[in-house]
C-alpha cells in the first residue's frame, strides 16, 4: 500500500526513540516518589488494595518504574526493561484500577492503559536511535 508521505519513513528510527524518551521520564517521575519521597503512603495504600507485604512490592514497583525508566531515557536494555514496566502497568490497571477500585475508563484507568499499549508497542519496535542498546 502506498504511502502519503514516503519520505517521512527517512526518520522511522526517531519514533521508538521519541516514545522511550517520553515513557522513560513519565516512568521516572512517577517511581521517584514510591522509593524516595511518599515511601510510607505509598506502602498503606499498596497494603489497602491487596498487595501484601507492601513495602516489598513498593520496592519492586517504584524500583522498576524509576529505575527502568533510566533505562528507557538512556536506550539500555529496552526490551526487558519495557516488559518489566508493562508487567508492573498491567497489575495497577487490571489488578487497582479495574478490579479493586471499579474505575471507569474516562477519568480512571485511560492514562494507564494508553501507556500499556505504549509500552507494548515500545517493545515491539526495538530501542530506536541513540540507545545504548547492541543490536543482535
Amino acid at each position: 500500500m502506498p504511502s502519503l508521505f514516503p519520505q517521512l519513513f527517512d526518520f522511522e528510527q526517531l519514533a521508538p526513540l521519541i516514545l522511550r524518551a517520553v515513557l522513560g521520564v513519565v516512568f521516572i517521575v512517577h517511581g521517584f516518589p514510591k522509593l524516595f519521597k511518599n515511601y510510607s503512603q505509598t506502602v498503606s495504600f499498596f497494603e489497602s488494595v491487596g498487595l501484601k507485604p507492601g513495602k516489598v512490592w513498593v520496592f519492586i514497583s517504584g524500583g522498576v518504574e524509576f529505575f527502568g525508566g533510566i533505562f528507557l531515557v538512556i536506550g539500555l536494555f529496552v526490551q526487558p526493561v519495557t516488559f518489566l514496566i508493562a508487567v508492573n502497568m498491567a497489575v495497577a490497571l487490571f489488578w487497582v484500577k479495574i478490579h479493586k477500585s471499579k474505575a471507569k475508563f474516562s477519568n480512571g484507568y485511560e492514562f494507564d492503559l494508553v501507556l500499556l499499549i505504549a509500552l507494548a508497542t515500545l517493545l515491539f519496535l526495538g530501542a530506536g536511535a541513540l540507545a545504548l542498546d547492541l543490536p543482535l
